[in-house]
């Protein structure tokens, strides 16, 4: 039993829940778990042809299963792109693309703000095999295009980032990197496709830790690479054959049904977190906010043009400062006075987390590092979910009330 067709033009609230693979002969309306390492083929000409890349078919669980399809062609059709290629997680998608995409020599522009472990990845682990780097400050158009060199292939930007909430111009950058020669990619994990649609601004790959938003409950691990067919085809799926990032068929499912509540959940959480944020910014002990959906964000207005007017699921503060171990401990405090919201790491839950990055998130990365990427050791990252938005503020308030 097949679909109809969908036709063209569904808006995005439809196509996170009908955009899938076919139903298979019983008919089903929920997607189906398809939970199988291998695949019976119908001929052995058939399995030759298949294995060669020569006609559509399932061969081996590392290569492709149906319930990880539906996973890649709904966010497909959610990022805008023509195809998608899901992960087991956000780091092995990076990991995936810049296997597929450099060689020693190549050069990389990232963003000094991106998440600690992409900088490690990118600035540490690949440098050992002769790819360079160089990372700019977020915001700082000039210093992208500055840095650009002859054998530049890749701009890695994260947009807004994690945990400052920094914006970039996702247009001026995808402009810069065609320019050179280069393609540019956009970490949307903080903003999703309910809020922004980073190719549309000129993006030739969107990447995603499906861990976060698109499951939205906290459950399993996932990543994701929405670009062109092409390059999903010929680049990306020759290293899941040999790389074996595979996303697993029961992950794939969840963060499939996940993606059907994305847009109600990202307008929901990102009205919490813009309340909360307002409430924040007037707290005595409370040094700084940081979210885009503020208008004292410095990139507040290019964030509201990206981002659909909303601000997103995550902001950060600062407790007020003292000398750096008072600092700590004084974040630290407000950390462990909680008792509603959960001292996680993770971020894209229904639950509220909060976290310290700079002893956390960001602290394989060195002291000048993280000095580099603004994370100093009073910054609290809250990334916001549905309780309510009284019981939140009186669970902070436990902790920056009593500060001393």
């Amino acid at each position: 039993m097949t679909h109809t067709p969908l036709p063209d033009g569904l808006h995005r609230d439809t196509l996170a829940v009908r955009a899938a693979v076919d139903r298979s002969q019983y008919g089903e309306n929920s997607e189906a778990l398809y939970l199988t390492s291998g695949y019976v083929q119908p001929s052995a000409e058939a399995a030759a042809r298949r294995f060669a890349g020569d006609e559509e078919g399932f061969t081996y669980g590392r290569n492709g299963n149906p319930t990880v399809a539906s996973f890649e062609q709904r966010l497909a059709a959610m990022e805008g792109t023509e195809a998608a290629m899901g992960t087991s997680s956000g780091m092995s998608a990076i990991l995936m693309m810049c296997m597929a995409l450099l060689k020693a020599g190549d050069h990389v522009v990232c963003s000094l703000s991106m998440f600690g472990s992409t900088i490690k990845l990118i600035g540490s682990d690949l440098a050992k095999f002769g790819v360079e780097s160089t990372f700019v400050p977020q915001t700082d158009v000039d210093a992208w295009r500055a840095a650009v060199r002859s054998n530049t292939k890749l701009l890695f930007a994260e947009t807004p980032t994690n945990p400052l909430t920094e914006v970039c111009d996702i247009a001026a950058l995808a402009d810069i990197a065609h320019k050179a020669g280069a393609l540019l990619a956009v970490d949307n994990c903080f903003a999703t496709p309910a809020l922004q649609r980073p190719v549309e601004l000129g993006a030739d790959i969107v990447m995603h830790s499906g861990t976060k938003f698109l499951d939205g409950q906290g459950r399993v691990m996932a990543g994701a690479l929405c670009a062109s067919q092409d390059m999903v085809t010929h680049k990306f799926l020759p290293i899941l054959k040999s790389g074996g990032m595979t996303l697993a068929p029961f992950n794939a499912w969840v963060v499939l049904k996940g993606l059907e509540t994305l847009d109600i959940r990202m307008r929901a959480q990102s009205a919490q977190t813009l309340a909360l944020a307002e409430w924040l910014e007037t707290h005595p002990q409370v040094e700084r906010v940081y979210y885009p959906g503020l208008p004292s964000h410095p990139q507040h207005s290019l964030a509201m043009a990206q981002q659909r007017g909303l601000g997103g699921a995550v902001l950060s503060f600062a407790v007020k400062a003292g000398t750096s171990a008072q600092t700590r401990a004084r974040a630290f405090h407000t950390l462990d006075a909680m008792r509603v919201v959960s001292l996680c790491t993770n971020l894209g839950d229904t639950k509220t987390l909060a976290a310290h990055p700079a002893s956390t998130s960001h602290g394989r990365l060195t002291e000048t590092q993280r000095q580099a990427a603004g994370i100093g050791q009073g910054l609290i990252r809250v990334a916001v979910g549905l309780e309510h938005l009284d019981d939140l503020k009186a669970d902070l308030s436990r902790g920056l009330d009593t500060l001393v």
